[in-house]
């Protein structure tokens, strides 16, 4: 973690002080590694602006690059079934013992459910005892298997439904997923807000644009949602026009057997290099290495890595979902394809590496993360939302609020 961070984190833990320490419990479902990113982000964001944090999860979270004071973290293992049957007893067990340690740690003021829309039974825990959720909801379950063929794609989306409807608030990262993922119903409690952020020190321009080769890039799992197999089927197209090209592929999921065999069946393996995860102190020069970035997703809440690459002077190509469109225009701070089908997104990688004044893309794009995208930024958008709850349930002093304002 960059010393600046360290230095923003400091002051504002020390002016939240004299706001109360409000104790917060952040659950979460297993996640991936990029997801895992994610939760150590919004920890730091938290840890700013509250006392002690206790994080309930499914999986193995490190509390690397967190900030280790007062926050502690109790794993509960999930066990994934083989069987539609299997799946259901484990996915019912592990909801079961979430509860039970909620219902012993009773004395947190918000329990904030992350990348967790569909634990429904700690949620419907959480309010019999009369506590105060929020969905901190980075991704639609439902939309998430959308593109799959899934059994419990019905019931996903009826808890997810459920889930929306008891909560207090929720958290989405633009104002686009609120059409995108119907959630017009529920506008009165929604907030703006995310805990994307970027580590300037670490995520910046190590390589002149123009000194780099025609190498085009993608970052994110192999999976249905995220649109990687019509990318791999828009190669051999690229290369019908611009023959050098080059392509990276950073990631895994279960969708790397069928995209090895394409690149194989296709003879692609000399234009195409695909790897597994690389580790994100890492990333910066994968970045640093692209002429371009694609993003085809179906769907998206992020994604974090369309940050990154632009504060690493890439432009990036993405299809309009999630916060996408809050922050690409096409031709003036990246490039937007229509749809994410093969044609497509070959003809917009032509256009784009083709585009005449790609310098002027970098600047503008690496200017609109630097402007919105810091760590302070962050934390003063879920400081708006914890003002808001603590406050109307008189859990802070509003005069005490109304100081922590001026001292800013």
């Amino acid at each position: 973690m960059s010393q600046k961070i360290e230095e923003l984190h400091s002051k504002y833990s020390n002016q939240m002080k004299m706001c109360g320490n409000n104790n917060i419990v952040i659950i979460t479902s297993p996640l991936s590694m990029v997801a895992q990113n994610f939760l150590s982000n919004l920890i730091r964001i938290f840890q700013a602006l509250s006392g002690e944090i206790y994080v309930i999860t499914g999986g193995d979270f490190s509390k690397k690059n967190i900030f280790n004071d007062k926050v502690y973290i109790k794993k509960v293992m999930h066990r994934g079934g083989r069987g539609t049957v299997d799946r259901i007893i484990s996915y019912i067990s592990t909801q079961l013992k979430i509860s039970f340690l909620l219902v012993k740690k009773r004395d947190a003021d918000i329990y904030v459910f992350f990348l967790a829309q569909s634990l429904i039974l700690p949620i419907l825990t959480l309010k019999i005892m009369r506590k105060k959720v929020i969905l901190a909801v980075g991704a639609s379950t439902s939309k998430l298997h959308e593109n799959v063929k899934d059994y419990l794609l019905l019931p996903l989306k009826i808890i997810e439904k459920i889930s929306y409807r008891l909560s207090d608030n929720i958290a989405l990262s633009s104002e686009n997923l609120i059409s995108e993922w119907n959630l017009e119903k529920y506008r009165n409690k929604i907030y703006i807000a995310h805990e994307h952020f970027i580590d300037f020190d670490k995520f910046k321009i190590k390589k002149k644009f123009n000194e780099r080769d025609k190498l085009v890039g993608y970052v994110g799992r192999l999976s249905e949602e995220k649109g990687i197999l019509n990318f791999v089927k828009a190669i051999p197209e690229i290369l019908k026009e611009r023959d050098g090209a080059k392509f990276l592929l950073v990631g895994d999921g279960q969708l790397r057997g069928k995209v090895e065999k394409y690149l194989n069946d296709m003879d692609l393996t000399d234009n195409v290099k695909l790897m597994g995860w690389i580790p994100h102190d890492e990333l910066s020069e994968y970045l640093n290495e692209l002429k371009l970035m694609i993003i085809p997703s179906y769907t998206e809440s992020g994604p974090q890595v369309l940050l990154e690459a632009m504060a690493c002077g890439t432009p990036v190509l993405a299809t309009l979902v999630g916060i996408i469109p809050d922050i690409i225009k096409d031709g003036e701070t990246g490039f937007i394809m229509e749809n994410n089908s093969p044609q497509c997104i070959a003809e917009n990688t032509i256009r784009a590496l083709e585009y005449p004044n790609l310098g002027r893309i970098v600047k503008n794009a690496k200017k609109v993360i630097e402007d919105e995208f810091t760590y302070k930024a962050a934390i003063e958008r879920y400081k708006k939302i914890l003002e808001d709850i603590l406050v109307k349930e008189q859990l802070v002093d509003v005069n005490k609020w109304g100081e922590y304002d001026k001292i800013r």
